[in-house]
């Protein structure tokens, strides 16, 4: 069970993380913003933000399994 949250939540993280842009650098992003309609970003942002929530709450209730 604790190695499937961990999965879970790294998992959560990494695609939060590519939806977001936070491994491209500074033109990338720039390139990105530019060329992308203001719902297309809200899309990513809002898939962003509930793999990132779930993520966390995941490795949250892993880290509750390991330390109890």
């Amino acid at each position: 069970m604790l190695q499937l949250l961990l999965t879970t939540g790294i998992v959560g993280i990494l695609i939060s993380g590519i939806f977001i842009g936070a491994w491209t650098d500074g033109q990338q992003q720039r390139a990105n913003f530019h060329s992308e309609t203001d719902k297309h970003r809200n899309f990513r942002t809002k898939i962003a933000l509930y793999s990132g929530l779930a993520g966390a709450l995941s490795l949250c209730i892993a880290g509750l399994i390991y330390f109890i």
